[in-house]
């Protein structure tokens, strides 16, 4: 691996590389923190597509890309004067040492859980109004449900087991089942089949499962079944719609077999 000195000549070797194409390359002159957003949300999927597929290649690579943009921001912010990256890293250092009072004063702690507690506590006291007021409104909805939940945990809202959130899991399925069967309510539906939603992933919280992991992994599985159904409908000359949902099933059946 890499020494430390080698490591920052990297870090200088990709601000010199960032500064050259602000510079000279009229792509990257022209772009502003508006222009780029959508790629830096498309770049940090990918890097979570890549630690999914546990692809440490992949993961390199998205790694790169993630931090060109941390680079291109601060370079953009550096020109008017607002900050530049030394200040990025620097605030990043101080609120990691005030975070981390275990390991930079005098706190004592026992365990993971209540380092995650101190961290709110410490929030709370830099002026957030609220303990929830970290998770962002821009947050996919499965990811923003579970931040929330653990948030609210790390202060003692929580239940005290799963087998509890799975009795309030039933509970909200009873319930989604009786709106359903009213005529014309789709609105409460829809809210009952959220709560059922939140539930659920607070049982995937509480039994130590990462409920957005868990339904991306099933997404692939679907994803590689279906195609060895397309895939299989062309070995037989056969359009999908053409084909019987049972005909489909046998394949899927097939295809379960292997993937």
């Amino acid at each position: 691996m890499n020494t430390k000195e080698q490591k920052l000549a990297a870090f200088s070797r990709l601000l010199d590389i960032m500064d050259e194409l602000r510079e000279k390359c009229p792509w990257d002159m022209k772009q502003n923190n508006e222009s780029i957003r959508h790629l830096t949300i498309e770049e940090t999927y990918e890097l979570s597509d890549a630690v999914l597929k546990n692809d440490s290649t992949e993961i390199k690579k998205e790694l790169g890309d993630v931090l060109l943009h941390i680079i291109f921001y601060a370079r953009m912010a550096s020109e008017k004067n607002e900050f530049d990256i030394a200040d990025v890293c620097n605030s990043l250092c101080e609120k990691l040492i005030v975070r981390h009072p275990h390991i930079y004063g005098d706190v004592k702690v026992e365990n993971a859980e209540q380092v995650k507690e101190n961290w709110e506590q410490i929030k709370l006291k830099e002026g957030n109004s609220s303990v929830l007021s970290g998770v962002s409104k821009g947050t996919p909805s499965l990811i923003k449900a579970l931040r929330m939940q653990e948030k609210a945990a790390q202060v003692g809202f929580d239940w005290d087991t799963a087998d509890q959130v799975w009795a309030k899991i039933k509970e909200e399925l009873k319930e989604l089942e009786i709106e359903l069967n009213k005529p014309e309510n789709n609105k409460k539906s829809e809210e009952e089949f959220g709560d059922l939603l939140f539930a659920l992933i607070n049982f995937a919280r509480k039994s130590n499962l990462n409920p957005d992991d868990a339904l991306e992994y099933t997404n692939q599985k679907f994803l590689s079944r279906f195609k060895f159904i397309e895939s299989r409908a062309k070995t037989l000359n056969k359009k999908l719609n053409e084909m019987t949902l049972n005909e489909m099933d046998e394949i899927w059946n097939e295809a379960k077999l292997s993937i």
